[in-house]
């Protein structure tokens, strides 16, 4: 008999194995025999508070055609054209910014400096977008400058963000954790700040004008843009620094290698090889992308205004009205979480997906039927449309927060499966390579949107709250906030169909990664 490790090579991999998961947090092994790195929920929620900055910036940025006719005097359909080339010009910096990723290394880590550099480029950006430049006689050369420089900053910061997750924790039940905690951020960030900006500052800051029905209310003007620029400014801030703290404990050289013996810079023929051959990330770039359509579409600043300002008929209340059906529905992130650590991640991407579809086509079953009878300026009311509008925002936003926490647990797994598939840890990569594409195809959701509203008469100016309520502006904002959405999902089921990456093939890919990198770590030890 040998004594216990001797010269058995599987003993010292075993060895090897624990030391090497030891170095990045693992826990001990679990029911599937594989050593789990995991993170403590405290750096999960900070990691997560990033949407302060991205959320923030996210629906700031939806109020730039106002800026372009304000402050610059762009019409609407030039306005929807430039969004569409920024949005195209945004989509070809993500993947560059894998090359800065993979090459930019600091004493301070490489992640932190990363999204501060970023957090400083868009700030500057915005500033000199809705703010400093606005209202001082320039065009659109201007405009688009300054949203370009705010789009190099953004991508920085939430293109290196989407690492965070695959470098925090690689256990499967974990990561739907940190899937629920984004989740939460991205919607009640947004909720927040979407009342902060309609319900706040613009009743405050914004021109006073008395609509058709006799009613004071306040339109954008240079001085609203000015004070919500900054504001956002602020926010931002505070969550990328948030972030930073976060992240600190796992921005160390170790946990950005590969399992190959030679490190090797990244080349632009590794994105077109992981795009062409990783298969679980070209369904969720489809799925994504898809999705991402409807979500820029539905989201922009004219939507809401036809939906709250004049269908409901009361841009507050409206805000309210949602914020309401919103909070309940976080309830939904935790039932997707557990749902996912259960199923795994590509199940709950798919079936979220066919409840959001059907919750989607009651609302506009709720809106048409109304329509027709009491009229949508009823949901303002206490009553039963009332009831019904918040309890629908309610099934409607928890199915699609399930399903977000869902993809955000995704995005980590293939991460990891391209690390087993090459043997490059390469997080930006997968990010760019996915963003690329996804901001390609939605850059068009700019252009649907406005392009939609040109359709119905609003070729010079845009949709204002208070607007008298046609046909015409119910069944655009029923397509765009509502009928989009459903195409996006229904694209997401057809994609997911193709994708094999199950929660019991993910147990064995981070088996084979543990185990190429104990072979890994006892080669270099031998020589």
């Amino acid at each position: 008999m040998k004594k216990e490790g001797g010269s058995d090579p599987s003993f010292q991999t075993n060895e090897k194995r624990k030391i090497i998961m030891a170095k990045l947090h693992a826990s001990p092994a679990g029911t599937d025999g594989v050593q789990y790195r995991k993170a403590k929920l405290w750096q999960i929620i900070l990691v997560a508070a990033n949407a302060l900055n991205g959320m923030a910036i996210y629906i700031f940025i939806g109020q730039a055609s106002y800026a372009a006719s304000i402050g610059y005097g762009i019409t609407t359909l030039i306005v929807g054209g430039l969004l569409t080339f920024t949005r195209i010009f945004d989509a070809i910096t993500d993947p560059l910014l894998a090359f800065l990723y993979d090459r930019f290394n600091t004493r301070w880590g490489k992640v932190r400096p990363l999204m501060l550099l970023g957090w400083l480029i868009q700030s500057l950006g915005l500033m000199l977008l809705f703010s400093w430049t606005s209202s001082k006689g320039f065009g659109i050369p201007v405009f688009l400058a300054t949203y370009m420089l705010h789009l190099i900053g953004y991508t920085i910061v939430n293109m290196t963000a989407q690492t965070l997750p695959a470098l925090m924790t690689n256990d499967p039940k974990q990561r739907p954790t940190v899937g629920v905690w984004s989740t939460v951020f991205n919607y009640i960030v947004p909720m927040a700040f979407t009342i902060i900006l309609n319900s706040v500052l613009l009743p405050r800051f914004g021109e006073q004008v008395v609509n058709e029905a006799g009613e004071t209310v306040a339109n954008y003007n240079q001085t609203y843009l000015t004070v919500a620029a900054i504001v956002t400014v602020v926010v931002s801030f505070v969550g990328v620094l948030l972030a930073c703290i976060g992240i600190s404990e796992y921005d160390k050289p170790e946990n950005f290698r590969g399992t190959k013996k030679t490190e090797e810079r990244l080349k632009l023929k590794d994105m077109l090889e992981v795009l062409a051959h990783n298969k679980p990330l070209q369904a969720y770039i489809i799925s994504a992308a898809s999705d991402k359509i409807a979500q820029k579409a539905s989201g922009a600043a004219i939507v809401a205004t036809m939906l709250s300002g004049i269908l409901i008929g009361n841009m507050t209340i409206a805000t309210y009205l949602s914020v309401g059906g919103m909070l309940p529905s976080i309830i939904f992130a935790i039932i997707g979480a557990k749902y996912c650590g259960k199923h795994g991640n590509k199940v709950g991407i798919v079936n979220w997906a066919k409840y959001c579809i059907y919750a989607n086509l009651a609302m506009i079953a709720f809106f048409t039927v109304t329509w027709f009878t009491v009229g949508t300026h009823s949901i303002a009311n206490l009553g039963v449309t009332m009831i019904l509008y918040i309890l629908l925002t309610l099934i409607c936003n928890g199915f699609m927060m399930a399903g977000t926490t869902a993809g955000t647990a995704f995005m980590a797994d293939v991460i990891d499966y391209e690390l087993d598939r090459s043997g490059k840890y390469t997080p930006a990569v997968i990010a760019g390579t996915y963003s690329l594409v996804d901001k390609l195809v939605s850059s068009f959701s700019e252009l649907i949107a406005t392009g939609c509203v040109a359709l119905i008469g609003y070729t010079a100016t845009l949709p204002q709250p208070g607007d008298s309520p046609t046909g015409a502006i119910f069944g655009v904002t029923m397509f765009l906030r509502y009928g989009l959405a459903i195409l996006g999902w229904i694209c997401t089921l057809i994609a997911m169909r193709r994708c094999k990456l199950t929660k019991e093939e993910m147990v064995n890919v981070q088996k084979r990664i543990a185990d190429k990198k104990a072979e890994l770590e006892g080669a270099s030890d031998n020589a």
